[in-house]
């Protein structure tokens, strides 16, 4: 598989997992690094990008589509919109920077669509909790902690 089939991969797992479907961009990442075929600051970046864009889609299907949470397709279950609702309402956009969490993560990105978070202040906030955390899993897949 070429180096761009590998990124694209990683990217395209990554994305989903941040969305409405489940996957495992956690495991693919570590995969990837344990087998030593590209440099592991790359494949973060790949990952990164994937899962910020992919809870751009939450921000955005929170913005204009709550009024649909009650179906099947939506990304998160009313309970963990209210949860994540909750803190966000307690915390701000600070909770953001649990959006790697697994579960209230995705519900948070939704969350702060409904309530209107300002895009940037959204981006930059999740793109610093979902790239803190492949940081930390290369780290420990690596043996630094």
């Amino acid at each position: 598989m070429g180096d761009l089939a590998v990124y694209a991969g990683l990217f395209a797992v990554a994305f989903v997992a941040a969305t409405i479907l489940p996957a495992q961009s956690e495991a693919a990442l570590v995969g990837l690094i344990i087998a030593d075929a590209q440099p592991v600051l790359l494949l973060i970046a790949a990952a990164s990008l994937g899962n910020t864009l992919g809870a751009v889609v939450n921000w955005a299907l929170g913005r204009g589509v709550e009024r649909f949470s009650d179906r099947r397709w939506f990304p998160v279950s009313r309970a963990q919109l209210d949860r994540a609702t909750g803190w966000y309402h307690r915390w701000g956009r600070w909770s953001l920077l649990l959006s790697w969490a697994p579960i209230v993560g995705d519900a948070l990105t939704v969350a702060a669509g409904v309530l209107r978070e300002p895009f940037w202040s959204f981006l930059v906030l999740v793109a610093v909790a979902k790239t803190g955390r492949y940081l930390v899993l290369a780290a420990a897949t690596l043996g630094f902690v």
